[in-house]
C-alpha cells in the first residue's frame, strides 16, 4: 500500500484511564500533502477521510480520559488533515463539473464567472455590436468624411 509508505504511518498502543483498563491502538501520521491527495481516486479519498474522523473521535476520548500531551497536538494536525482532504474532493468535484459544462448553453450559477451585478446584466460584445437594417443605411450613408485642411 503506497499510503502507508507516503504517510509514515506509526502505531502507538496506549494503555487507558486507572479505571478503564482496556488496551487501544491509535494510529499516528505524518502530516498530509494536498499535492498528495490530488492524485488519488474519490473513493482512496473518501476511506482516508474515514480514517482521520475514526483517529480525531479517539484523540477526543484520549483528551477526556487524560491523554498525553502528544495526543493532545495531535488533535489540530488531524483537523487539519480532514481540511485538506475535504478541500482536495471539493475541488476535483468542481473541476469535473467545469470539464462536463464547458462549451454548453447553460451553466449552474456556482460555475459562471461571479463579476458584480451590473457587469452580469450588460450586454455582451456581440449584442453591444449589432446594428439595425436602419442604423446599417444610415453608417453607409453617412460615414465620418475623410479630408485634410490645405494650409
Amino acid at each position: 500500500m503506497a499510503l502507508l509508505g507516503l504517510l509514515k504511518w506509526r502505531v502507538l498502543s496506549k494503555c487507558g484511564s486507572r479505571t478503564n483498563t482496556l488496551n487501544y491502538a491509535v494510529i499516528i501520521q505524518a502530516k498530509i500533502k494536498a499535492r498528495d491527495l490530488r492524485g488519488k481516486k474519490k473513493e482512496e479519498l473518501l476511506k482516508q477521510l474515514d480514517d482521520l474522523k475514526n483517529e480525531l473521535s479517539q484523540l477526543r476520548v484520549a483528551k477526556v480520559t487524560g491523554g498525553a500531551a502528544s495526543k493532545l497536538s495531535k488533535i489540530r494536525v488531524v483537523r487539519k488533515s480532514i481540511a485538506r482532504v475535504l478541500t482536495v474532493i471539493n475541488q476535483t468535484q468542481k473541476e469535473n463539473l467545469r470539464k462536463f459544462y464547458k462549451g454548453k448553453k447553460y451553466k449552474p450559477l456556482d460555475l459562471r464567472p461571479k463579476k458584480t451585478r451590473a457587469l452580469r446584466r450588460r450586454l455582451n460584445k456581440h449584442e453591444e455590436s449589432l446594428r439595425t437594417k436602419k442604423q446599417q443605411r444610415k453608417d453607409l450613408l453617412y460615414s465620418i468624411r475623410k479630408f485634410a485642411v490645405k494650409a
